[in-house]
């Protein structure tokens, strides 16, 4: 049988993987500055997170969400201390895009309303509800079209409360640090006065942090560079290390029923315990704390590159934009250089998702590669 082909695949076949390093079924070892789309959270193969894990699966690696399961309990309690939202409840699932389903039917629930309002260049997941909020048509089936969706563009209040005035909208929904779109930001009056619009017209405003969640923008969730308190807020990518896990965080203010939402794998003790593990670690190296000099050194690093048009992003979620379409660059990083880089919908953009256990060391290898390189073809 042969595998659906939806993917291009770079010619790169890992076998193994440690700390910011993979490595090939050939033994070459890359530099990991993407990892995975931001997943590889403490680094690959960490001896703690790989133990919790073996030792979990000595015991009970799997029951279904009608018994109790104390570690979900330790893992709400571990995210609440982490991110000093222990007013919230946890619903956990299995993905980011599961999150986001959660999340806006959850919206949909609490307001009694359906139409969504996000943004453009937003990236939210390939799933029903979750696609329609994604600005991509060319992912979007004409099953997922029957979703009434709103675009608009970040930091225009006006726009913002024309649509929340006609009174149908159950969520906007809003990414602190845009991920595949590019690594635009909202401005700090525009998060503010979203706040508020949705607070008077009665929407449900949704933080998606499955991207820059757990400790990666150098504040545990993105938004939290406001004060400001989201209804829901949805979790995935880092969270798990690469075990898949998800969930919401969801604001006291939206009351729990039975059978409101559900999950069979959601939760489980395995994803449970891998997730625990990275707060272990995140909390005992400091890495998000380190996230925010290690943005200072980057940038200040790409800042000297006169090839670089702009830098984006915070902490390590970061982006270099050219004035060139990058595909083939970062083809040559990975060939030529043995550096994992990833893309974006802005066509111009390198997006730099490390292992928040990188080191300055890995970014001076990057910038000096990155440099021969230019010198070399891009003169």
């Amino acid at each position: 049988m042969n595998l659906f082909d939806v993917y291009p695949l770079y010619e790169v076949k890992p076998s193994s993987a440690k700390d910011v390093y993979v490595y090939d079924n050939q033994g070459t070892k890359y530099l990991d500055l993407y990892g995975g789309h931001a997943v590889i959270s403490i680094g690959h193969s960490h001896p703690h997170y790989i133990k919790q894990i073996k030792d979990q699966l000595d015991q009970i690696a799997f029951y279904s969400n009608a018994i109790q399961n104390p570690l979900q309990k330790r893992l709400a309690d571990a995210i609440g201390e982490h991110s000093s939202l222990d007013n919230y409840e946890l619903f956990l699932c299995n993905s980011g895009a599961e999150a986001i389903e959660n999340a806006l039917k959850l919206a949909s629930f609490h307001t009694q309303k359906r139409r969504i309002v996000a943004f453009k260049n937003s990236f939210h997941g390939r799933t029903s509800a979750a696609v329609a909020a994604t600005d991509n048509a060319k992912i979007t089936a004409p099953l997922n079209e029957q979703q009434a969706v709103t675009f608009l563009p970040f930091n225009d209040l006006i726009a913002l409360e024309v649509e929340l005035a006609k009174g149908d909208v159950c969520a906007v929904i809003f990414e602190a640090i845009q991920g595949v779109g590019g690594l635009d930001e909202p401005n700090e009056k525009f998060v503010y006065g979203m706040e508020k619009l949705c607070e008077k017209y009665h929407s449900s405003l949704v933080a998606d942090e499955v991207q820059s969640g757990f400790g990666r923008s150098g504040t545990f969730f993105a938004f939290q560079k406001f004060k400001i308190n989201p209804d829901i807020i949805t979790m995935a990518k880092g969270m798990g290390n690469g075990f898949p896990i998800g969930g919401i965080l969801v604001n006291p203010k939206i009351n729990a029923t039975h059978g409101l939402l559900g999950t069979t794998f959601g939760g489980n003790h395995l994803a449970c315990r891998a997730s625990l593990a990275v707060l272990d670690i995140i909390k005992k190296d400091n890495l998000q704390e380190k996230t925010k000099s290690l943005e200072k050194y980057f940038k200040n690093k790409a800042s000297s590159i006169k090839k670089i048009k702009k830098i984006k992003g915070r902490g390590l979620m970061l982006g270099l934009e050219f004035d060139f379409e990058v595909s083939s660059l970062r083809k040559k990083l990975i060939y030529d250089y043995k550096i994992f880089t990833g893309g974006s919908s802005n066509k111009n953009l390198i997006r730099i998702l490390p292992p928040l256990t990188i080191q300055e060391k890995h970014f001076e290898y990057f910038f000096k590669s990155l440099e021969k390189e230019m010198e070399k073809n891009y003169n």
